[in-house]
């Protein structure tokens, strides 16, 4: 049987027990053709496997982010993100499996997660890409010294931004330097027709 995905209510928090029944778990992508952005997490955390939704965990700032740097005129809950679609944004993720964190991820898996979502940018064809994690995007596209922001490769025509992890756990960047990155992002991004004909 198909997990469903979890309406989050106040409160309602998951067991370490089912937390960790959930390792290896997938989250669907939210995805379309035709995208004005497609967004990348590294691989989903035992929360939003648990959740079924990306980004869940109380405390990422991806939602957050995304209200602030105006992707998006509120802000929405994860289980809220198919409004992305109308809006011309999707998400998937460089390795689909679920761990406790990226950290259990091997180089092997970074890799081979590069090469499928290269796959899957030529078949959905969204305007721009956005890798969120740079030492993650590092080790998948073997580019050992990029940094954040705008990449001087495209990809199937996209063009490529790394963008920071929204993690709560990364201390690098601020809730506000965080939604400065992404608003920069988002002012480079090709104009949205609305259409998701691709």
């Amino acid at each position: 049987m198909k997990p469903t995905k979890r309406r989050m209510n106040a409160g309602s928090r998951p067991t370490r027990a089912e937390l960790l029944s959930v390792v290896n778990r997938r989250v669907p992508d939210v995805i379309a053709p035709g995208l004005r952005v497609l967004f990348c997490g590294i691989n989903p955390g035992l929360y939003s496997a648990w959740a079924r939704h990306h980004f869940a965990r109380p405390g990422n700032r991806f939602w957050p982010a995304l209200f602030a740097s105006g992707f998006t005129d509120r802000l929405l809950r994860p289980e809220e993100e198919h409004v992305l679609l109308r809006l011309g944004y999707g998400i998937t993720n460089l390795v689909h499996r679920a761990t406790l964190g990226s950290a259990d991820l091997s180089r092997k898996e970074l890799r081979a997660g590069g090469r499928s979502f290269e796959m899957k940018v030529k078949k959905y064809r969204p305007a721009a890409v956005a890798v969120l994690g740079v030492s993650a995007y590092r080790v998948a596209f073997d580019r050992p010294k990029a940094e954040v922001g705008l990449q001087p490769e495209t990809m199937t025509n996209a063009l490529v931004w790394v963008l920071p992890n929204p993690s709560g756990l990364n201390a690098h960047f601020t809730p506000k330097a965080l939604a400065q990155v992404f608003r920069e992002f988002r002012l480079h991004c090709p104009a949205y027709s609305g259409s998701n004909s691709g």
